[in-house]
């Protein structure tokens, strides 16, 4: 089974993955993460960027992030063009996951633009995690070390939170250490099928 875990910047869903990590019957793929890897290691990627934006988009053999970003958070075309490059190779990166992990309860597959990239379409199950825009704003502005404008620039890239919330099976808010852990272990129990204790 795999388990779709996505939310606005600043949501906290790195935090809600971090919870689940504590089941060991669960493997966690952080489809951010291992699309900045798979930038600076695929071949097919590197050409592609290169083609697309030129030989400043790779320094030193890693990717120039700063000039890359300065591009696709202004230019909504540009951003597609990236996301049509990555995506594609992240999505074998990630069936190649599910295979190696055959073993396990649920696959948790953590991706900030779930919907955006179409990757709802092979979870069994969605879970959002919600924070009102004020406090995602001031999380990543303190995370990044960005400013408001940068961040609302982001934002503007990815769906409304309403548009998320009513396409998820369920909604963890994350305000609170302890109750967001509360609310984990009431889905993996679900999920799991396992007695919920209240």
């Amino acid at each position: 089974m795999v388990v779709g875990l996505t939310g606005g910047i600043g949501s906290g869903k790195t935090t809600v993955a971090t919870i689940f990590a504590n089941f060991n019957t669960v493997a966690i793929y952080n489809a951010d993460l291992e699309a900045k890897k798979l930038m600076n290691t695929s071949p097919i990627i590197k050409s592609k960027i290169i083609e697309e934006f030129g030989d400043e988009s790779y320094l030193d053999n890693q990717l120039n992030r700063p000039f890359i970003a300065n591009l696709v958070f202004k230019d909504k075309s540009k951003l597609a063009a990236l996301n049509g490059i990555v995506h594609p190779e992240v999505k074998n990166h990630f069936n190649e996951f599910v295979k190696l992990h055959a073993d396990k309860e649920y696959i948790l597959y953590e991706n900030a633009i779930l919907f955006e990239s179409k990757s709802n379409l092979k979870c069994d199950i969605i879970i959002s995690v919600y924070a009102p825009l004020n406090i995602r704003i001031e999380r990543t502005m303190l995370r990044d070390n960005t400013s408001k404008i940068a961040v609302e620039n982001r934002i503007k890239n990815q769906w409304l939170e309403d548009k998320k919330l009513l396409q998820s099976n369920y909604v963890i808010t994350n305000l609170s250490k302890e109750n967001t852990h509360f609310q984990v272990l009431k889905i993996h129990n679900i999920l799991t099928k396992k007695e919920v204790s209240i």
